[in-house]
């Protein structure tokens, strides 16, 4: 397959509530949507998830956008691509830049599908028609306000709910949710907000039945996530940590945890996430998929890898209104009994919506490939 044409489209949607973390609160989700144009005038879709500011990781949205444009979109046209694994190769020569590396690779994989009529789920090798899903909230200024959020989300019928936690914001209000909804299926994300000295308050969580304490330590702390593992009774889940399944095999190894999330921006793309979710399966580790507040491009992709069978447990994907007032994407994602479909057209199996994205677009530029940008 030979591409011929990019488009990069900077857009920014407000989300219905911000969104509060360790790291900092959100009021939009700003991003870039990839678009890639092959030689038969087939269109591939992926999104760039980096945030604005290097918290989450070392990547920004201005940084990422800048390799995709110097290094990643020249580096595709310069051979023919067989197979969408292939980029995963091509792109192994730059070191980090994950977000940047998934943008490009996921609207390949996309293009790919839609050559081969068929959807991205079925390519990949997912069997499910349905995921369940579940539903994250951040930090709340009390806990009240919380348990007005978690009672609306399970009235909604999501089948799990995170909580971001720091200090301060944890064993309180944890205890209130758990009081109110002892049979939910609930855990706590930390976002590396706590370290050793923490350990008596983080050994507290263990009387609640959490499913488990996502990222409690910074995002090398494989060591530390291990002695901390120990000594808990509930699961410890690695997310920043993890970049690559050299990551998941070191977290493995020294005990770190007993779950990953796995986030395709977050490790480079679909093959790096595939060879992943491989391990976890082969090794017992409870895989799942996160999110990263996507619009419906993400939203697609990330219903397609949790849709194989790997996928067990409920992930962060949500539906289109748990973030959007609208969506950009049409058909929008709609929560049924606490899952979503799986997209069954071709590739992603949804198409972008021109109002709504016009509505939203910030900028866009357009690169015909081995010619350069307009």
């Amino acid at each position: 397959m030979h591409f011929q044409k990019a488009k990069l489209i900077h857009v920014e949607i407000p989300l219905i509530a911000p969104f509060k973390t360790s790291y900092g609160e959100l009021k939009s989700k700003d991003f870039y949507i990839i678009e890639l144009m092959n030689a038969d005038g087939i269109y591939g879709y992926g999104e760039l998830e980096a945030f604005p500011l290097p918290d989450y990781t070392e990547e920004t949205l201005e940084t990422a956008i800048k390799i995709i444009k110097q290094h990643l979109l020249p580096l595709i046209t310069q051979k023919e691509i067989h197979f969408p694994e292939e980029v995963h190769g091509i792109f192994n020569w730059i070191q980090g830049n994950e977000m940047a590396k998934s943008a490009v690779e996921l609207a390949v994989w996309d293009a790919f599908a839609k050559s081969e009529k068929s959807s991205l789920a079925r390519m990949i090798g997912a069997n499910k028609d349905f995921i369940s899903v579940g539903v994250s909230i951040g930090l709340q200024n009390n806990p009240n306000d919380l348990l007005q959020l978690v009672e609306q989300y399970v009235q909604a019928g999501y089948q799990r709910v995170k909580l971001k936690v720091a200090p301060n914001h944890d064993i309180q209000y944890i205890k209130a949710v758990r009081e109110k909804f002892p049979k939910l299926s609930l855990m706590a994300d930390a976002n590396s907000a706590y370290n050793r000295e923490d350990f008596l308050l983080l050994k507290e969580l263990d009387q609640f039945d959490l499913e488990m304490i996502e990222q409690p330590f910074g995002t090398k702390d494989f060591v530390d996530h291990a002695w901390l593992q120990s000594q808990l009774k509930t699961r410890i889940c690695l997310d920043e940590n993890i970049r690559s399944l050299g990551d998941v095999r070191q977290a493995h190894l020294l005990g770190s945890c007993q779950a990953i999330n796995l986030k395709l921006a977050r490790v480079g793309g679909m093959c790096e996430a595939l060879r992943i979710a491989e391990y976890c399966a082969e090794n017992k580790l409870l895989v799942w998929c996160g999110g990263m507040l996507e619009a419906g491009i993400g939203r697609a992709h990330n219903i397609a890898l949790a849709a194989r069978s790997e996928f067990e447990f409920p992930g962060d994907i949500s539906a289109s209104n748990r973030y959007f007032h609208e969506d950009i994407v049409s058909p929008d994602f709609v929560l049924d009994k606490g899952r979503l479909r799986v997209p069954t057209d071709n590739g992603i199996g949804v198409t972008l919506n021109s109002d709504v994205l016009k509505k939203y677009t910030k900028s866009t530029e357009e690169m015909l490939l081995n010619i350069g940008w307009s």
